[in-house]
């Protein structure tokens, strides 16, 4: 099937990237063909994100998206901010004014991304543009010189041992002029083509942090629409120069919803570390459960994040294509949020290639149903020049060293941020240096003694598989598992290099328990055991593994977590 423009990901980013085509075709009266594919069951149902929304960039693509009489779900805004240090018993709140400018939130709101992205699903729709919803993009295809040409989609009806079955259908070749990928972070072609064209050459190994997220229903009468709170501290940082990065958010979105969640950054050293309970034993604390008392938490789930900022940024164009959104790490860590700069991206991206894609009225797909033979693919650098001219460069610039301050430890880092923030702006002549990929960071167990988590109490915290069964996560049993140990790193596995060095810290950094080690009956000796049914696709497992030695790829298309509220 061919196009003018494939989109891999129906997210903030890749939906505002067609959205901007079409309003260019339609302002030159020009058509173009555009596709976009997502392998969640319905748009929307794999986002996850805090989220206070800044809507700078939905200014820009929709500025009369306040008056619209299908205005898109963005109501709530933010009408009190706060932001603690916690200790294990108290906490001591940090006045707005020291805080980073990037960390204030007024005119923002506090939204479900995933409803939003819903939205702008519809209004891609509307204008013609093709949306297609659980097709999952499973390979990168490339032309005899090596341009990207498209993707293939997963075949389906394949069973464990590997033969079809009667279900059986083959993939299909979505073929485009240009290919954008907007899976977001740690997406698994844009992972591919990443590294064949070398994007990373010359820029910091991206940074990641997990975040697991619930949403809680409370009694209308106790919800305050608009608050913010966001902590630092405990669990996480005991001391003034503990080095794990991370910290909690908690809003109150209209008319009786409260978003939590917890982020640490995987480049935490101690192995026994698990995201999960640090977020539950965290709920626990009184600033946090006085406002759920009385609710029910009503879904669950994770994603990774990208932290690395600016420095991590890698080339974003290739022959055929380009990276948009979190795809290409735009997230800014220091203020918390991405849709913002994912949304500005996409319409970037949009802006430098409807011009290409015009410019010559024969290769257009949608007048021929064809790519023609005489077109040879383009890598649009114009895009690299107009990001790096945007005001999402700049704001990334001003935070490009705060990430990596933490290292020295909390309060350091802390202090740093705030330095950056109000007086350096990024223009310090020196740059904080991060070589070091996640994986490489974690610690032997031997350093370090088990943590000992409370047990949940099915009241404010739970066990891992009752919240898993809140995401919605399923996937057909009978397929080959999509988490596939590396061909390269099976000596990994096979040594049981993680449990005997790192005590096996898949077990417990995956939110979803799709990691376990079983003893062997005859040998006694443990082996790895992978649920790749349990997987809510967070990606954590391909970035925190010792070596790396996951490789994430898709499951059938529709697979994975349904997300409705997140």
């Amino acid at each position: 099937m061919p196009y003018d423009v494939l989109i891999v990901g129906a997210g903030p980013a890749g939906l505002a990237a067609a959205i901007r085509l079409k309003q260019l075709a339609i302002e030159n009266e020009k058509d173009i063909s555009i596709c976009v594919l997502e392998k969640g069951a319905e748009v929307g149902s794999h986002i996850l994100s805090g989220n206070v929304f800044e809507p700078r960039a939905l200014d820009e693509l929709f500025p009369d998206w306040r008056s619209m009489d299908d205005r898109p779900p963005v109501d709530t805004s933010v009408k009190e901010d706060k932001f603690l240090a916690l200790t294990e018993t108290g906490s001591v709140e940090i006045p707005n004014f020291l805080l980073p400018s990037q960390l204030h939130n007024d005119g923002n709101y506090i939204i479900s991304l995933n409803q939003l992205v819903r939205w702008m699903g519809t209004k891609a729709e509307e204008l013609e543009i093709e949306v297609f919803a659980g097709f999952a993009a499973s390979e990168v295809l490339y032309d005899e010189e090596g341009a990207v040409k498209g993707i293939a989609t997963r075949d389906v009806g394949i069973g464990k041992d590997g033969d079809p079955k009667a279900t059986f259908e083959r993939g299909m070749e979505l073929r485009a002029r240009q290919t954008l990928f907007a899976e977001g972070a740690r997406g698994s072609c844009s992972e591919e083509v990443m590294e064949k064209f070398n994007l990373r050459d010359g820029v910091q190994p991206q940074t990641y942090g997990i975040g697991v997220k619930e949403v809680w229903e409370i009694p209308e009468e106790n919800c305050n629409p608009g608050f913010v709170q966001h902590t630092l501290g405990w669990p996480l940082q005991h001391g003034p120069l503990d080095q794990t990065f991370g910290g909690s958010f908690l809003y109150h979105m209209a008319p009786n919803t409260i978003l939590i969640g917890f982020v640490i950054g995987l480049d935490y050293e101690n192995p026994y570390i698990n995201p999960y309970r640090e977020f539950q034993r965290w709920k626990h604390h009184p600033e946090i459960s006085k406002h759920l008392e009385g609710g029910e938490c009503v879904s669950y789930g994770a994603r990774v994040l990208n932290e690395g900022g600016f420095h991590a940024i890698p080339k974003l164009t290739f022959p055929g294509g380009a990276l948009i959104g979190c795809s290409a790490g735009f997230l800014n860590s220091v203020k918390i949020k991405g849709s913002h700069t994912a949304i500005k991206s996409g319409m970037v991206a949009a802006e430098a290639l409807y011009p290409k894609l015009v410019e010559k009225e024969e290769f257009i797909c949608c007048e021929s149903y064809e790519i023609s033979e005489d077109e040879k693919p383009q890598e649009v650098v114009e895009y690299q020049t107009a990001m790096e001219e945007s005001w999402v460069y700049d704001e990334l610039k001003e935070v490009r060293n705060c990430h990596a301050a933490f290292h020295w430890g909390f309060l350091p880092g802390l202090a740093y941020s705030g330095l950056a923030a109000h007086i350096l702006k990024g223009k310090e002549p020196w740059t904080l240096e991060n070589p070091t990929p996640d994986s490489a960071k974690t610690k032997p167990a031997d350093q370090y003694s088990e943590i000992v988590y409370p047990k949940p109490d099915g009241v404010f915290s739970f066990d891992l598989l009752t919240n898993l069964a809140r995401s919605g996560t399923a996937h057909n049993d009978d397929q080959p598992a999509h988490l596939r140990i590396k061909d390269s790193l099976k000596s990994v596995v096979d040594s049981n290099e993680s449990l005997k060095t790192y005590a096996g810290p898949e077990q417990r950094f995956c939110p979803a328990g799709v990691y376990e080690y079983h003893e062997d009956s005859a040998s006694g000796d443990k082996k790895l055991v992978i649920n790749a049914q349990n997987c809510v696709h967070c990606k954590c497992c391909s970035i925190k593994m010792p070596h790396e030695y996951i490789k994430w790829t898709v499951p059938e298309g529709a697979g994975g977590p349904n997300y409705a509220m997140m």
